[in-house]
């Protein structure tokens, strides 16, 4: 029920925000706006259901800025008509979901992933420390001097 919800979220948003851009400045039909938010919404979910734990939320959003950058040009140089600027229309519609799915990653991450689990999977690589101590060396001199004694 959970990945249900999100994804749910994730087509609704990715819609709107196609829509937005393609729609309303670029006048595209909504049958090519519901065939590309479909298409993208179900490659995107997947990536995140298992790229997302392991790679974290910016690597993730980029990747999805290049999913839609390239699905966006890709279909909607078939599905336009002629007098679109595809390119214009995909980058416009990739920064626009890419934004949307920095906050869709955080509510993924915090509602779904958790919940499914019962733990957190997510991977941050910032938070690794190496600790130094004194306690080892100093034991290491006592050994030496006892041995020296011997």
């Amino acid at each position: 029920m959970h990945y249900t919800k999100a994804f749910f979220i994730k087509l609704v948003m990715t819609l709107v925000f196609l829509w937005l851009v393609l729609g309303l400045f670029f006048d595209a039909s909504i049958g090519s706006i519901l065939l590309i938010g479909v298409i993208i919404t179900v490659v995107g979910f997947i990536g995140d259901v298992f790229l997302l734990p392991r790679v974290g939320n910016f690597i993730a959003g980029a990747g999805d800025f290049v999913l839609v950058l390239l699905g966006v040009w890709a279909i909607g140089s078939v599905l336009f008509i002629p007098g679109i600027a595809v390119f214009s229309a995909a980058f416009l519609s990739a920064l626009f979901v890419a934004v949307g799915e920095l906050y869709f990653h955080r509510y993924y991450r915090d509602n779904v992933m958790e919940k499914v689990s019962g733990k957190k999977k997510y991977i941050h690589f910032g938070n690794l420390r190496t600790e130094f101590s004194h306690d080892f060396d100093e034991g290491i001199e006592k050994i030496k001097e006892n041995n020296k004694d011997e």
